[in-house]
């Protein structure tokens, strides 16, 4: 196989993992069943088509792949759709080009060596992609504030902002939440269900049921991003109960209606299931026949 063959293939793996995440009824969020939060299905596939062979392009190291991916989703979309979504996709994918076994496992050690080894120079170029998409980013620290260009690691920054920001504890924890519990889900519902798209959803109601959504926390607030979050025990719990998810869309539906009445998106819980959902298609795929 050659490069050019593995970059056009591993590229369609990634396009339809983001699509499936995003088509997924996920309540609060963007979905092919409802809109919201000023934005549509269209920005997101677009996004989606945008940066997937930026994403796959082994041309660029992992602070050029998100860099110019942000850039162009800001260019192209105008708005950021795929912040969190690509900080956790890119190491990923440069984790599953290293990859040379079918095992999550491997991958996931591989994706560790590669957070470890991140260098400034794909620090800084991170953090200009953080403050390009201006998204509330990691938020604001005494000590490594990303807003101020701090001369430190990825995974120092990270780390100190790790417990405000779940996708920055991915980066310190070796992505452990996606894998553990995301791909854990993923899999055990794709197995039930036959389908991926619905699995998707368990996927992102066991996180927001799990923790209390970073992005629900920087724009509201502790308390009710807890509330979110005990709303969504209730509504996970029954929805992993139905023998046919299609059952569930009006329930889901009007959980959706009201989030998004309170302007509520659960964010990071989707860019944890996009992770999750991009792994599991990685994983299900064959990672070790995507090699060159």
């Amino acid at each position: 196989m050659t490069t050019a063959m593995h970059n056009k293939d591993l590229g369609k793996i990634v396009l339809s993992s983001f699509l499936t995440e995003v088509n997924a009824l996920k309540p609060g969020n963007v979905s092919r069943y409802a809109g919201g939060h000023g934005m549509t299905i269209d920005d997101f596939v677009l996004s989606a088509e945008l940066v997937s062979p930026i994403l796959c392009n082994q041309n660029l190291s992992l602070g050029e792949r998100v860099l110019q991916s942000i850039i162009i989703t800001r260019e192209k979309v105008g708005c950021n759709t795929n912040l969190g979504m690509v900080l956790l996709a890119a190491p990923i994918i440069m984790a599953a080009e290293k990859t040379r076994t079918n095992s999550d496992i491997a991958l996931q050690n591989n994706l560790k060596i590669l957070l470890e080894a991140v260098n400034k120079t794909d620090s800084r170029l991170i953090f200009q992609a953080i403050r390009e998409a201006n998204p509330g980013g990691l938020g604001h620290s005494d000590k490594f504030d990303v807003n101020l260009s701090p001369d430190c690691s990825l995974k120092e920054a990270m780390a100190a902002a790790q417990q405000r920001d779940f996708i920055a504890k991915q980066y310190v924890t070796g992505f452990n939440d996606i894998f553990m519990a995301g791909l854990a889900c993923i899999k055990e519902f794709t197995s039930r269900w036959n389908r991926v798209e619905w699995a998707a959803v368990a996927c992102y109601l066991t996180f927001l049921a799990g923790f209390a959504d970073s992005h629900i926390v920087r724009k509201f607030g502790n308390q009710l991003a807890e509330q979110t979050r005990i709303k969504a025990i209730a509504i996970a719990t029954q929805f992993k109960q139905h023998t046919n998810p299609d059952n569930a869309v009006t329930a889901l539906l009007e959980f959706d209606k009201e989030l998004k009445n309170l302007n509520i998106n659960p964010g990071t819980s989707a860019d944890l299931t996009a992770a999750s959902v991009l792994i599991y298609e990685l994983s299900s795929t064959g990672i070790a026949g995507l090699q060159t």
